[in-house]
């Protein structure tokens, strides 16, 4: 069994949650930063993830929310992961309870440097867009991140077509798509959901 985890972020749907689950996904992210065409109430992610399996990870996207939202958040919907994908410090991701990734922006080497100042579970290294905290669809180096002392996971802009040869350069522990396996923002393709995992399942 390929020790790779797999991400589908970006669920909005009950739909779209069977399916990921169904092709072997192992966690799914649900995005409550309302400045994302992902965004999803917590109200609805509590219905879809009451319904998952229960070996299935639910982690829950916030972007500079206060902590009490983020555990209201945690107490609506019984996500169990939280990843920060804004400004957030390191003393800010020492408050929160439970599993905490940290999602960096990549576009030099001097990730590495922040990174050290980080005591979370892991690191989930998007893209750098000036404008945009994640979900941008586009890659980076990924020379830049290889051969890390870190707990990775990998993100920014995958799909079926390009996610062997990232894996194989930075040989992540885990790896999060979310665009490269849509319609539409916020509307999964089941197809290419099958062919992303599948892919997965496959690295060595």
């Amino acid at each position: 069994m390929n020790s790779v985890k797999v991400k589908i972020c970006g669920i909005t749907n009950e739909s779209d949650a069977t399916a990921a689950v169904h092709a072997g996904a192992d966690a799914l992210g649900f995005i409550f930063y309302e400045g994302s065409p992902r965004y999803i109430k917590p109200e609805r992610a509590a219905k879809i993830v009451a319904r998952l399996p229960p070996f299935v990870i639910t982690v829950g996207v916030f972007v500079n929310m206060p902590t009490e939202v983020i555990q209201e958040v945690q107490g609506t919907t019984g996500i169990h992961v939280v990843q920060l994908h804004g400004d957030e410090s390191p003393e800010f991701c020492k408050k929160l309870d439970g599993p905490v990734i940290k999602a960096l922006r990549v576009r030099d080497e001097s990730w590495r440097i922040e990174a050290e100042t980080y005591p979370v579970s892991a690191l989930l290294l998007d893209t750098f867009v000036e404008t945009q905290y994640g979900g941008t669809g586009k890659t980076f180096d990924w020379q830049l991140v290889k051969n890390s002392p870190y707990r990775i996971i990998l993100s920014g802009g995958l799909n079926p077509g390009n996610l062997a040869k990232a894996a194989r350069i930075v040989r992540p522990y885990g790896i999060d798509t979310g665009s490269g396996v849509e319609l539409e923002p916020g509307l999964k393709d089941h197809k290419k959901m099958e062919e992303f995992l599948e892919t997965a399942r496959g690295l060595p």
